[in-house]
């Protein structure tokens, strides 16, 4: 169960440094993410696209990722892990300057002796009067 937290650890440690390679060793060449702010990146190559922007799209800012409420499921060489995920964007002062909340589920493999996400899933709940997606809880 620790080297699954420590996927999380990673995550966030790769997200703060705007460290694109880091964050993408992560995940398997394979994966599938369904995010939440476009419908699917199939493979590696297309999640780095999206990763690239992102990265590139903060500035000088940076995100500071937390997780609450991690829950972990493994049954040999595969787990199910889920957890809310707190983006939080800090100015160079480290002043914190927004903030939202996803739900995110992962599902990771062991391949050649490390666990890598095939699976990414992130959303958040829609409000049903006003049609518009939660970002805080």
């Amino acid at each position: 169960m620790q080297e699954l937290q420590s996927l999380f650890d990673r995550y966030k440690q790769s997200v703060y440094q705007k460290d694109t390679e880091s964050f993408l060793t992560l995940f398997d060449d394979d994966v599938r993410v369904f995010d939440m702010w476009a419908w699917t990146y199939d493979g590696l190559a297309a999640w780095r696209q999206m990763v690239t922007g992102w990265f590139a799209g903060l500035g000088a800012d940076r995100d500071v990722v937390t997780f609450d409420d991690i829950r972990i499921q493994q049954s040999g060489d595969m787990a199910v892990a889920s957890a809310i995920a707190r983006f939080a964007a800090v100015s160079e002062k480290g002043e914190e300057l927004r903030f939202l909340q996803n739900r995110l589920t992962w599902v990771v493999r062991k391949k050649n002796g490390f666990w890598k996400i095939i699976h990414e899933h992130s959303s958040g709940p829609v409000d049903g009067s006003t049609m518009k997606v939660q970002l805080q809880r």
